[in-house]
């Protein structure tokens, strides 16, 4: 029988502290603005760009200066070095850019709010001092309003999706907010949004396109833009000698017709090019990309042509949350014979650098702690710039509701149920409790690069090909090339729908040798110099990296009780875990509210608090040179809950965990 313990959280502090690790990297912006060179981004200085981090939803943008000061301690403590300031322009959070609370008539969208401002501002600062990046959002929920001078304001959804993209007024109104915000200079740190370093990247417009429009924009269109689009084509098709039906045809057919294709994608690249442009006119430094928003499809990729990196989303769940019917699947990642990368990865363009701005696998899935180490782990073996979780939180008061997935006290914000918490990570100790680790996999690249690189040819631009993403993405460097895309440093260059053959069909094994996965197993590792993990189904039996590989060189070893967890060892010094004298192993599998109730998918109960963590029981040995090494279990407070024992033989340290004294973090240190 399952047993759980007490696991709050406190937005204030974390339970261990790695900043030191990193001590070195602050002030963000200490190597100067980061550029693009080549399939990475590298600094003025040459120090290569590396990110794990967050992003912050709406009102989590503003908080009281107080605050400010704790969440970017607490986010270095665990190593994060980017947040990626996202829904600013949402009017349903407050604060907002537009408005720091609610009550006045907001009539226009050109104005920003002093105090909003200020606050944004103590923030930026705060994260600098603590060597935190920012990726910063211009548009994402924008409702456009009557005083903005945009015609049938109240029809127009979020953003004004998709007209945005091709409406002058529309447009130039993007380009005011830009000379606002990048202009503004912030008086915390003496400068410009434009001229600090501080800031990392920044994209156009999130997850707006042309291309996938007709699941989203066939149900509610706008006839003015409509119109405005109609006739954009009719020009655009006297300009190419082409003919199409352009008063009366199907602007969003299910099937992409490969002329229309073609349109969208001039006009998407025209508008990301004007919008390029200008935000370099007005002194904007920073590496710029188009959008992140490519959903089951390729189209959008040509059209970032002309950008400085790539970015994606990529969720990995499938429930239906309502605002009183709620579903969750449960399914873990290492159950599923499909990499859940596939569709993102194949935006990767080679030559560019990639970074996924949103990745998550929510609450309440009962495995997703699976799923920082794996996103943290393939990212790094993709050699990507990394990644942010969606999100942190939505607001600043997060002592109010110590609940998971509850953040707020009603059931939706802006009509949507999940944004009552369903993302917010800040309390799940099964996701930013293993953030550690992958700050310390992706910018320290304990994970290093794969050693093979394969170019992508995607076959047909109107959807994902998945067969080669499929076989390749745990195993080799895999990159999407197009015409135009330079191929001479790819060692092979195939389709989408090739296979990659592999001796043993269920084994996953990088080409490095540090990542595998047994699919049958349902198991998965990690094998590197200083970090060491298997997670999954642990009672997949005497689970072991010499298992994996056919070969005796791992390092750790576990025979799991519990039947699903994450275990994990990463050395807090450059030393390997071998000879290192400082060493955080984490545990962690389910991790609920107590007392929560579940039917089955259906949930009936949230449940109240304390958070609790499921006891992880296991035999576990690690390889080390030294006999000296302690075991410390911590507890939330950040107290030593107690001393594990452990046995020293022939070059490998053996302890239990989860008979005495349980805890999710364990520190390992010579006395």
């Amino acid at each position: 029988m399952s047993q759980y313990f007490p696991t709050p959280a406190y937005p204030d502090s974390m339970p261990v502290d790695i900043f030191f690790v990193f001590a070195e990297e602050k002030p963000a912006g200490k190597h100067g603005f980061m550029k693009p060179d080549g399939d990475c981004f590298r600094f003025e200085d040459g120090t290569k760009a590396r990110f794990w981090g967050v992003n912050f939803n709406g009102g989590a943008n503003f908080p009281e200066h107080d605050y400010a000061e704790k969440v970017a301690r607490r986010l270095a403590q665990t190593g994060c070095n980017i947040v990626r300031f996202h829904q600013l322009d949402a009017e349903w959070d407050t604060p907002n850019i537009y408005a720091y609370t609610k009550g006045r008539r907001v009539s226009t969208t050109r104005e920003l709010d002093p105090v909003s401002l200020d606050r944004l501002d103590y923030l930026i600062h705060c994260l600098k001092e603590q060597g935190i990046y920012v990726y910063f959002d211009m548009m994402t929920y924008r409702k456009f309003k009557s005083g903005d001078g945009v015609p049938f304001a109240e029809e127009l959804g979020d953003s004004a999706k998709p007209y945005s993209i091709f409406d002058r007024k529309l447009i130039a109104l993007q380009k005011e907010f830009a000379d606002q915000i990048w202009n503004h200079v912030n008086p915390y740190t003496g400068l410009a949004y434009k001229d600090d370093p501080v800031f990392a990247m920044t994209e156009i417009t999130n997850e707006c396109d042309l291309f996938s429009s007709y699941k989203v924009y066939r149900r509610k269109r706008v006839e003015y833009y409509e119109r405005e689009l109609r006739e954009l084509l009719r020009d655009w098709l006297a300009e190419k000698g082409k003919t199409f039906d352009w008063e009366n045809g199907e602007l969003y057919p299910e099937e992409e017709d490969p002329m229309l294709l073609e349109f969208k994608t001039d006009v998407t690249r025209a508008y990301y090019k004007e919008m390029y442009d200008h935000l370099r006119s007005i002194g904007v430094k920073i590496p710029i990309t188009g959008t992140n928003w490519y959903h089951s499809h390729n189209a959008n990729t040509p059209a970032e042509r002309d950008m400085d990196f790539m970015d994606s989303h990529s969720y990995y769940y499938s429930w239906t949350w309502g605002e009183t019917e709620k579903f969750v699947e449960s399914r873990p990642i290492n159950g599923a014979r499909e990499n859940i990368l596939e569709w993102p990865a194949s935006q990767n363009v080679n030559g560019m650098p990639y970074f996924m701005s949103e990745w998550d696998m929510p609450w309440p899935n009962p495995f997703r702690a699976e799923g920082p180490i794996y996103y943290a782990a393939v990212a790094a073996l993709q050699d990507w710039t990394g990644a942010a979780i969606h999100t942190y939180a939505y607001g600043t008061r997060l002592d109010r509701y110590t609940l998971l997935g509850k953040e707020v006290s009603s059931s939706t914000i802006g009509g949507v149920p999940y944004r009552e918490g369903i993302f917010s990570v800040w309390n799940d100790p099964a996701k930013f409790g293993l953030f550690y680790h992958c700050a310390l996999i992706v910018r320290r690249s304990d994970v290093t690069p794969a050693v093979k690189k394969i170019g992508v040819r995607p076959t047909d631009l109107r959807t994902i090909r998945r067969q080669a993403w499929t076989d390749g993405l745990e195993i080799h460097n895999m990159k999407a090339v197009l015409p135009w895309t330079d191929t001479s440093d790819c060692d092979e260059v195939i389709d989408d729908t090739d296979p990659i053959p592999r001796e043993d069909p269920d084994l996953l094994l990088s080409d490095n040798g540090q990542l595998w996965r047994i699919l049958s197993k349902k198991i998965a590792g990690i094998d590197t110099p200083r970090t060491k993990a298997v997670y999954g189904k642990l009672t997949a039996g005497r689970v072991q990296y010499a298992e994996a590989v056919r070969e005796a060189r791992g390092g750790l070893r576990v025979e799991g009780k519990t039947d699903f967890g994450v275990i994990i060892v990463s050395s807090l010094t450059d030393e390997p875990t071998e000879t290192s004298p400082n060493l955080l192993l984490s545990t962690i599998g389910r991790a609920h509210n107590k007392n929560s109730v579940f039917d089955g998918d259906k949930m009936l109960s949230y449940g109240e608090p304390p958070i609790e963590s499921e006891v992880i029981r296991a035999r576990v040995s690690l390889r080390t040179e030294r006999t000296d090494l302690k075991i410390w279990g911590v507890n939330s407070e950040g107290f030593y809950v107690g001393q594990i024992p452990a046995e020293f033989k022939d070059g490998w340290m053996t302890f239990t965990l989860g008979e005495t004294m349980p805890a999710n973090y364990y520190l390992i240190q010579a006395e």
